[in-house]
Parts: structure tokens; C-alpha cells; sequence
């Protein structure tokens, strides 16, 4: 899906959409008072401040006539530079035009754009005439607050898109109601694999029990991919005395990130926002030589950030989540070896789940902010270079993305193009030889001294619950038949004279380790089939006369219009080997 602000023409196009917007919303609302219109990677919005009347999405549709009423009319766009002091008379009655004003430099000039009977504060640039802005499509509204801040004043933001031909707005908008079906809160909820509930609380997701099937076998997957590599895995609790933070430095680079502090007995403890400090004390907890290392800790790992509520999203933006998390403890000789093998590991894993549409990126520091990143110039160029070396040899093709990294070192970030929405990251690898020195972590060397090793820090699902949502969308809902929550769905014909034969087959699925459900209700045969292929079962067995005479099966795989009879050892055989095989 494309995003607005790469093209500099559609940027500036959605952006002159925005006042026009604007323009139709003060004809419609004459008290109407507006905050900022910026363009978006998905078009433009405008924050409104509309008084005491609530916008629903119904009421687009007589904003998008005006709007088309003025684009007709064809009115130039005109820009006015002001100084502060000319912009401060000419909108003294709006305060948030007003706040805008009052946060620029003094001598600066001021730039604002008349088109019609409408003026509005801005820098610009804009198209030459409303009639360009034709092409647009106004898609939801919603309420925010003031500057972002809770205590303010709740506004409309009004969100909307633009094209230059009525082509191209309609392709777009065939892609997005494509994304309305990948959603994976839709599908979550049509296949019943996870729910919210606000009496639980925000941003906490439960899953349910064929969500929790997904879950459990992505991380026996990911456990045992490990464990070939030499993984040991580790619990830990999902809280921490504030001193571990400070000691991590957590504290001081991550604190609004994170929840409360609680006093208890004398102690103060926070909800974990990430797992290395507990490693590091695991690692502190015995004494180790060169010979030990590497040592790779692993973890499932149940971590807590408070994230703002309106950046909650299913369970791909949430306030709990559980990492894939690891931490390798090595030498700097073992540093490019090791880090190899997670990219390895991360290739591995993405070819065998189908995943193919993702790039590197190598995530520095900004020299520049002393305050974010820790203040070692010496061990970030070592650390920076070290990454680059690395990934040189490796043959990795990376772009490099400046004031990105952790506070403690850069990173490789593995970002993914979904099906749905903006690129994110999905999988990484940090290089961190900070966390050691904070928590006088060493080893004891050939020569008998003391050294501090070097940490990675790696997560290749990243977390599981953004995981499943990315493929979840990526794949429709349909899961590859290792992961799907019902693998086999039983259907008899006539529950009265086929259900035993049913029955019976089910049994001896389950047996063999199949998850298999079967669906005896008193329907007819064809809604059956229609319900299964709604929620993705991947195969469907129809038991009729000739199946329970012969001894056989009849399976529809879905997808597919074809309906194939074989034994039933065969069908057997045929499932666990795509299931063992993980086809996908």
C-alpha cells in the first residue's frame, strides 16, 4: 500500500486536500476552530475543535459533497507571508491558530494560504487550484485530545485521502477494504483466537483457546530451533526491584515507558518493560571461564510498557506482550560468529514460515544526543564498526538508520512490509558491551584475568503476540496446517445414519496428535462446508453412505473445489507428513 509522504507530489496534493477539508467543514460549521492538518503515510487528517457537536462517520458524506462543491468552483491558492505579530491580529480569535503562533521563533516569517473565503495558517507548499484536490475520499473520524494530552480539550480528527485521478483513488480504496478483511482484530475475533475486555483492562489481551494452540506452536518452534543451537532457556519473573533499572540504566532512558513504581514492604518493584537485566543477574550468578562461552540464555518472555491508548492495537500494539527474547554472552573474538548465527537463524525461520518481503537495517546512534544514548564515544564506534564488519562479511545488504538504536548499542533491525499498514520491525539483534560493564559481569580468560564479555541481545519472532498478527494478515487467517487451531473438520452427511462412522474417525485422529473437530449439528451438508471455509479450516471430511460403506474419506482442502476420496491410513499419512514437514 502506498504511503503518502515518499511521494512528494501526493504529500503535497493531501496536504492541500486538508484545507480543503477545512474550508467544507467551516461552511458546514460555522464556529468551527481548527489545530494542525498534517499529512500522514495513509493521506491527510485535521484536528477540529467543533464545540459541543460529535462527528460520526454518517456525517461524512455531506462534508464530502461540500468539499466537491468547492473543489468545482476551482478557486485558486494563495499564498501570504505575515510577520508574528501581522499573523497574531489576523487570528486572534482562534487560540489554537494562536498557540501555533506564540511557539514561533519571533523574527520568523509566517506563512498562510487563502483559497476562496477560507485562509488558514501553514508553511506550505500547495497545488495550484481546490480543483486538483477532486479526487478524495473522506474514511473515518475520531475523537483525540488537545496536543495529545488527556487533561485537554477532546477534538475531531477527520481522516481522508486524495489522488490525482479517480483511478488511482479507487484502486486504493479496493486496497484498503482488501486490509479491512486482513485485519487481525477482524479475523481474531471471527476465528475466536483472542478478546479484550475494558473490566480486564486496555492493551490486555486474552487468548483464546485456538489463539493459545497458535502461541503454543510457534513456541515449541522457536524452543526447539534453540536448543539445536544450544539455547538454554530460563523464567523469570515479570517484575524487578527499581535498582535493577537504575543499575541498567533503564530508569533513566526508559522510565516513561514504564508503569508505576509499587511499594511494597519497603521495596519499590516496576512491571518489567524488558528482560536483560534479569539475564544479567542469571548470567552474575555463577562463575564462568572462556572456555563457557558462548552462553545463551533464552526466554519466553512476559514483559510490561505502558503504551498511550489510542497507540493500542489487537494485540500487535499492546500494554503485555511476551518476547522471544535471548541473550548471548561471548567473547569479542566469538562476536561475528555468533551474531552470524542469528542471522542465519532469522533467514531460517522466515524461509520456512514464507516469509519474503522484509530488508536490514543497521540502527546507529545519533553522535549528536548526549542525553539518549550512553555517553562512550570510544565504545560506540567500536560497537558500530564491529556490526559493520559483521555484516560485510555475512554478505547482508543493510541501510543504515541514524538515532535508532538501543541507548546501550546499535542494532540490526529486520523490518517486514506487511499486508496491512506501514513497515515495522519484526526481528533484531543488539550489540551491547555496556549492560556487562553496568553489572561487572566477567570471565575468567587464558591468561587467568578478569575480562567483561560481550552481550547480544536477539529476538526473532520479536514478540509472539505481534507475530501472530502480522501473520495473521499476511496469510488471511489461514495457517499453515502445523499452526492452524483446527487442522481436520468432520462433517457427516446425515448425523442419523452417518455420525457413528464420524465419530469414530475423529477419535482415531485425535489419537494420532490431528486436532479435529467435529460438527454434528442438523444442518444442511452445504452450510457446513461454507461455515468451514469462513473459519479457515484447512481440511474439510464429508462422511456419507459411500465413506461409511467403503471405510474411507472424502476431503475438501481448503481453497480447493475438488473432492478427493482415499483411505483413511492414507488420509492419516498424508496430514501428519504435512504437519511434521510444516508445509505450507
Amino acid at each position: 500500500m502506498i504511503n503518502i509522504k515518499d511521494d512528494e507530489r501526493l504529500r503535497v496534493l493531501n496536504h492541500s486536500c486538508a484545507h480543503l477539508l477545512a474550508q467544507a467543514v467551516k461552511h458546514l460549521y460555522p464556529e468551527a476552530k481548527f489545530w494542525v492538518g498534517p499529512v500522514i503515510a495513509e493521506g491527510f487528517y485535521y484536528d477540529i475543535d467543533l464545540g459541543d457537536i460529535t462527528l460520526t462517520n454518517e456525517d461524512l458524506p455531506m462534508i464530502e459533497k461540500e468539499m466537491k462543491k468547492i473543489a468545482k468552483d476551482g478557486k485558486r491558492i494563495i499564498k501570504h507571508e505575515l510577520s508574528k505579530e501581522e499573523a497574531l491580529e489576523m487570528f486572534k480569535d482562534d487560540p489554537y491558530k494562536i498557540d501555533l503562533i506564540n511557539h514561533m521563533e519571533e523574527k520568523t516569517i509566517i506563512s498562510c494560504y487563502t483559497q476562496g473565503d477560507f485562509t488558514d495558517l501553514c508553511r506550505g507548499p500547495h497545488v495550484e487550484s481546490v480543483k486538483e484536490c477532486k479526487n478524495f475520499k473522506l474514511l473515518k473520524v475520531s475523537g483525540v485530545y488537545f496536543k495529545g494530552d488527556k487533561n485537554n480539550k477532546v477534538l475531531q480528527r477527520i481522516y481522508g485521502i486524495c489522488f490525482d485521478t479517480n483511478e488511482a483513488l479507487e484502486e486504493h480504496l479496493q486496497l484498503l477494504e482488501e486490509a479491512k478483511e486482513r485485519d487481525h482484530r477482524k479475523l481474531g475475533k471471527d476465528l475466536k483466537l483472542f478478546m479484550a475486555s475494558d473490566l480486564v483492562g486496555k492493551g490486555l489481551p486474552m487468548y483464546l483457546p485456538n489463539g493459545y494452540i497458535i502461541w503454543e506452536e510457534l513456541e515449541n518452534y522457536i524452543k526447539g530451533k534453540e536448543k539445536k543451537l544450544g539455547y538454554k532457556h530460563v523464567l523469570t519473573p515479570p517484575l524487578g526491584n527499581v535498582e535493577l533499572y537504575k543499575t541498567s540504566g533503564h530508569w533513566d532512558h526508559y522510565q516513561e515507558s514504564m508503569f508505576p513504581k509499587m511499594e511494597v514492604e519497603g521495596e519499590e518493584f516496576v512491571l518489567r518493560p524488558m528482560n536483560c537485566p534479569h539475564h544479567m543477574m542469571i548470567y552474575a550468578n555463577d562463575i564462568h571461564s572462556y572456555r563457557d562461552l558462548p552462553i545463551r540464555i533464552g526466554e519466553i518472555a512476559r514483559d510490561c510498557r505502558y503504551e498511550a491508548s489510542g497507540a493500542l492495537k489487537g494485540i500487535e500494539r499492546v500494554r503485555t506482550f511476551c518476547q522471544n527474547d535471548a541473550h548471548l554472552f561471548v567473547t569479542p573474538d566469538q562476536i561475528e560468529s555468533e551474531f552470524s548465527l542469528v542471522v542465519n537463524l532469522i533467514l531460517e525461520v522466515y524461509q520456512e514460515l514464507g516469509i519474503k518481503d522484509y530488508r536490514f537495517e543497521l540502527s546507529l546512534r545519533d553522535p549528536q544526543d548526549k542525553v539518549k544514548y550512553y555517553p562512550d564515544d570510544e565504545m560506540w564506534n567500536h560497537a558500530e564498526n564491529t556490526l559493520r564488519k559483521v555484516l560485510d562479511h555475512i554478505g547482508i545488504s543493510y541501510t543504515e538508520k541514524i538515532g535508532e538504536a538501543a541507548f546501550y548499542g546499535p542494532k540490526l533491525d529486520v523490518q517486514v512490509c506487511p499486508a496491512v499498514g506501514n513497515d515495522y520491525t519484526l526481528s533484531t539483534c543488539q550489540l551491547d558491551f555496556c549492560l556487562p560493564m553496568k553489572f561487572n559481569l566477567t570471565y575468567v580468560d587464558k591468561d587467568g584475568s578478569k575480562k567483561t564479555p560481550v552481550v547480544l541481545h536477539r529476538a526473532v519472532f520479536g514478540s509472539l503476540d505481534r507475530f501472530i498478527a502480522y501473520y495473521l494478515e499476511e496469510r488471511k487467517g489461514l495457517f499453515p496446517l502445523w499452526l492452524a487451531p483446527v487442522q481436520v473438520n468432520v462433517i457427516p452427511v446425515n448425523p442419523e445414519y452417518h455420525l457413528e462412522y464420524a465419530t469414530q474417525l475423529t477419535n482415531r485422529l485425535k489419537e494420532k496428535g490431528i486436532r479435529v473437530e467435529l460438527d454434528d449439528r442438523d444442518d444442511k451438508v452445504s452450510y457446513k462446508m461454507r461455515e468451514s471455509v469462513i473459519k479457515k479450516k484447512n481440511y474439510a471430511v464429508i462422511i456419507g453412505n459411500q465413506e461409511v460403506e467403503n471405510k474411507t474419506v472424502s476431503y475438501r482442502k481448503w481453497g480447493s473445489k475438488d473432492t478427493i476420496s482415499i483411505s483413511v491410513d492414507q488420509f492419516i499419512e498424508m496430514l501428519i507428513d504435512e504437519i511434521k514437514m510444516r508445509k505450507l
